[in-house]
């Protein structure tokens, strides 16, 4: 067996490894969940004034850092002064110099989204007139490299080690409780412990390298580390890690004071009692560990930010804990078909108790996935325009062939069950009667006759020794115990069922390794919500008249938290003077169409000279168009834009920016 299986292993081993480092090579670990959907300057405009701040916009909330936000002159010095500040919503400012001189400038960003991927870009803007700039590193070194190359390697394998721990577990308690004191399952789930394990305390010490410099050399940073502990990710990790310690004990007393008691033969009702609580404490016990790790990656995820987290987290939760029982079980399942030992063989029970756990996990998968497709994408045309869209694409068809596989699998498990296994039958022919031997004498065929009377002249004694010899009395049991199992073990692979179901399960395993190198990719990349709406936010208005030498433009978007309540305001103000102004107001939903909503309101401040708010009615003109004409600027200088947008009776948000008018 070993000669015909090991190639296929080997094969099969290397083409995963290919697979799974193309997807990691093309998951752009730098691509965040947060996208800048506005700036004030805009990128690449020219303006007349230095401007006395810089403001950024995001899809989302973010986490700043002291140095998250630098303005950079021609010459390449920081002009910034003092740290960046949230002003508004999700909009994030810091103050410049006074007195800045004509040229180009760099504002380069690196902030941390509110799912925990790192966000890092840089644009410039131009005061007076362009000119050139030795500015060519802006540092947005977060999430790549090496580090991002190995915290991604690392996700990988905390979601394969928290699968095989939960599955196997599963599995065992579930399916096959013998297997709990099968060698060969121990060390899948003692594996699966570990490598979880151990990548959570890599993704802790990669963490604040991986959201800074991108840096090798920062990752044994204490003070970095200390920052990291302080955010939700890292509260996340160290959460993870006090269950693991829970999830040891666990295991410990899975494979100890448990598989002990199932090993126990003839055992009164007490014990056989016993046994049950056993189990049942530990299901309870299993299924609280599980849930709170599952729970460590939903609390500081996707699952975590966006709309209806309360309803998503615990949605999460469920769909990780089902693709552990399915991937895991099925790892298991495949350990067991290939290394169950001859004396506790996989029973066809087990076989059909994992099928119907498997199906319940593809129900509760199906389930979960809809609502988190429907929440990550929005609309049916992200499936193709966006990158997430087009790896949801990827992982549904692979969902499809390991249903398909899995099929196949219920079918090898239905002729097990309904003809017996030839071990089965072997066993029992060879505990039969001399008279029943001779009637399933052809079953017997099935054994290689001339290795079988070889191993059993080699179990005999030869002539002249003492049969009474307890030294060789044990030495002649012991080979004929070797012998009975290398006959099961003939036996148990050449049955064809068995070995249908082998080459069904090992195909299954394989393509659920792929599917969790995408799965894994699917974490790091943009929703496809996010990146639509940022996508609208940016685009010009298709209603926006033709943009004049003189006028202002100022997107802002805006969320009041009810029901379509998310869209993009643009104001056009015109010639963005002192004097008279014509402004006109669009407004726009996350896909661009114009958008009427109950009330719309402006009000213009100018704070440093105490002046306003100066309230401004535009008037309906058309869908998603309002219009005002004699828009008084009394004065020139840094005036503050409020618009406050209500979409119901009761939601309503304002959004405001600033702007140099005169």
């Amino acid at each position: 067996m070993t000669r015909t299986i090991t190639p296929r292993l080997r094969t099969l081993v290397l083409l995963l490894l290919a697979v799974t480092g193309a997807l990691f090579a093309g998951a752009a670990p730098a691509s965040a969940h947060a996208a800048l959907t506005g700036s004030d300057p805009a990128q690449g405009v020219v303006v007349d004034r230095a401007p006395t701040q810089i403001s950024l916009t995001f899809s989302e909330q973010v986490a700043m850092g002291d140095n998250s936000l630098r303005v950079l002159d021609p010459k390449g010095k920081p002009v910034q002064s003092g740290e960046p500040a949230n002003v508004s919503g999700t909009t994030y400012a810091v103050r410049l110099h006074a007195g800045l001189a004509d040229g180009t400038y760099t504002v380069a960003y690196q902030v941390v989204s509110a799912d925990s991927h790192p966000v890092a870009g840089a644009y410039t803007f131009s005061i007076g007139a362009p000119s050139r700039t030795v500015v060519s590193d802006t540092g947005a070194g977060a999430g790549s490299g090496p580090v991002g190359w190995l915290y991604a390697v690392g996700r990988y394998l905390s979601y394969a080690g928290f699968i095989v721990l939960a599955g196997g577990a599963a599995f065992v308690l579930a399916c096959w409780r013998q297997g709990a004191g099968v060698r060969a399952l121990q060390r899948l789930v003692v594996g699966g412990w570990l490598t979880l394990t151990a990548a959570t305390l890599g993704l802790l010490l990669l963490r604040g390298s991986y959201t800074s410099s991108g840096k090798l050399s920062d990752v044994f940073d204490l003070d970095l580390l200390g920052q990291v502990l302080q955010t939700k990710t890292g509260a996340a990790l160290v959460s993870r890690l006090l269950l693991l310690a829970a999830a040891a004990l666990f295991v410990a007393v899975l494979f100890g004071a448990y598989a002990r008691r199932e090993e126990e033969e003839g055992a009164d009702e007490d014990a056989a009692a016993e046994r049950r609580d056993l189990g049942f404490g530990l299901a309870i016990g299993g299924i609280v560990v599980g849930a709170g790790l599952a729970a460590s990656w939903a609390m500081a995820e996707h699952a975590s930010t966006g709309l209806q987290p309360g309803i998503a987290m615990p949605v999460d939760i469920v769909h990780l804990l089902a693709v552990a029982c399915w991937f895991g079980g099925l790892t298991a399942l495949l350990v067991a078909l290939y290394r169950a030992p001859a004396d506790t063989p996989l029973g066809t029970d087990a076989v059909r108790r994992f099928s119907r756990l498997a199906f319940g996990s593809v129900l509760a998968l199906v389930a979960t996935g809809v609502y988190q497709s429907w929440r990550q994408l929005g609309s049916w045309s992200a499936f193709t325009d966006t990158r997430y869209g087009q790896l949801l694409l990827v992982k549904l068809g692979l969902v499809a062939v390991m249903v398909g596989l899995a099929w196949i699998s219920r079918r090898w498990t239905g002729r097990l069950a309904d003809g017996g296994t030839a071990e089965e039958a072997s066993e029992a022919a060879a505990d039969a009667p001399p008279a029943e031997t001779e009637v399933q004498a052809p079953l017997a065929a099935t054994v290689p006759s001339g290795a079988a009377v070889t191993e059993a002249a080699e179990a005999r004694p030869t002539e002249g020794e003492n049969p009474a010899d307890p030294g060789r009395a044990a030495q002649l049991a012991r080979q004929r115990a070797a012998v009975e199992t290398a006959r099961r073990k003939r036996v148990r692979d050449a049955d064809p069922s068995r070995a249908g179901l082998r080459r069904s399960v090992l195909a299954e395993a394989g393509v659920a390794v792929v599917l969790l190198a995408v799965t894994t990719a699917l974490t790091q990349t943009e929703p496809g919500r996010t990146e639509q709406e940022a996508r609208a936010a940016t685009a010009p208005a298709a209603s926006s008249p033709a943009d004049t030498s003189g006028a202002l433009t100022l997107d802002m978007p805006f969320d009041t938290g009810g029901k379509n309540g998310k869209g993009l305001v643009r104001i056009d103000l015109d010639p963005a003077r002192v004097g008279a102004n014509e402004m006109h107001l669009y407004v726009q939903r996350p896909d661009g169409r114009p958008y009427d909503i109950p009330e719309v309101k402006v009000a213009l401040t100018l704070k440093a000279k105490k002046i306003g708010p100066l309230p401004v009615a535009p008037e309906h003109i058309t869908t998603g168009h309002w219009a005002a004409n004699g828009v008084q600027v009394p004065m020139a200088g840094d005036w503050e834009v409020a618009v406050t947008v209500r979409t119901s009776d009761i939601d309503q948000v304002t959004v405001s920016k600033n702007a140099q008018i005169g």
